[in-house]
């Protein structure tokens, strides 16, 4: 007869929590007929996020204005664990996909090929960047981070 560890069942109600915490974060993201209203980290621009399917697969769509972006879901808490690893303040360092993204910043490890999906978490070809434009505001609308809101600089941590 074999036993199941502590340690074993510690590590499937993690696994439990994880998967419901996760679902209750797509429900507070919303619809596309109702989605969550964001600010960017400077607080000078709105935008909005929601959950939706595309290819078979859940994603995050972030319109700005008439520019519709997609994100692989999976980064929020691929994101969440990194920053919780890193245990400091990250800046976010914004960019474009055509322009390089500034090392050490969540925006550099949002299309590292040392990420969980390794590479971009963007999935539009064309506008893959701006990760760490909009994925930090979101974080901090669920609760999963601190952003910091000055006119440039910003940066973030896990909570």
């Amino acid at each position: 007869m074999r036993f199941i560890t502590a340690e074993q069942i510690a590590q499937v109600f993690n696994i439990f929590i994880r998967i419901t915490n996760f679902d209750t974060m797509k429900d507070k993201i919303g619809t596309k007929a109702n989605p969550m209203a964001l600010k960017t980290p400077p607080l000078s621009s709105e935008y909005t996020m929601h959950v939706d399917e595309k290819d078979g697969k859940e994603v995050l769509v972030c319109t700005v204005g008439k520019t519709v972006l997609h994100y692989d879901i999976r980064c929020l808490n691929d994101l969440h664990t990194m920053l919780k690893k890193h245990g400091d303040w990250m800046e976010l360092g914004s960019a474009d996909e055509q322009k390089p993204a500034k090392e050490g910043t969540v925006e550099a490890w949002g299309r590292s090929e040392s990420n969980p999906v390794g590479g971009w978490y963007g999935l539009k070809k064309g506008l893959r960047g701006r990760f760490g434009m909009y994925m930090p505001p979101l974080m901090e609308k669920l609760g999963l981070a601190e952003v910091t809101h000055e006119a440039k600089g910003n940066k973030m941590r896990a909570i």
